[in-house]
């Protein structure tokens, strides 16, 4: 079954621009982002430092719905970690469980 999805917000060379999620993704710790919006398609291909990233899921979630496994994928130990971190890149951004994001999920092209 097809998925439809609504037009992109943004383009895949956005999706991941901190060095620190840079970094986390070309360690393997870091294996999905949340965004506000959707910057990229199933299958598109993100490119880091000349390493190739494909995106393979992508879907909305609600903060509230974010538990630590999330955090994981997001290179995180846990939940509190990264709201830590998302909160500081966003000083006035408060975390707001019933916001929703898009969740972009990827897997390392060999």
């Amino acid at each position: 079954m097809i998925e439809h999805l609504p037009p992109k917000t943004c383009t895949i060379d956005r999706l991941i621009t901190q060095k620190t999620d840079i970094d986390r993704v070309l360690s393997g710790q870091k294996l999905a982002t949340r965004r506000n919006g959707r910057y990229a398609d199933p299958g598109e291909v993100l490119k880091l430092q000349g390493q190739k990233f494909e995106v393979y899921r992508v879907y909305q979630q609600s903060l509230g719905d974010m538990q630590d496994h999330d955090a994981k994928q997001e290179g995180f130990s846990n939940l509190q970690a990264y709201k830590d971190y998302i909160l500081s890149l966003h000083p006035k951004m408060r975390w707001i469980p019933q916001a929703k994001v898009w969740v972009h999920e990827f897997r390392p092209l060999t």
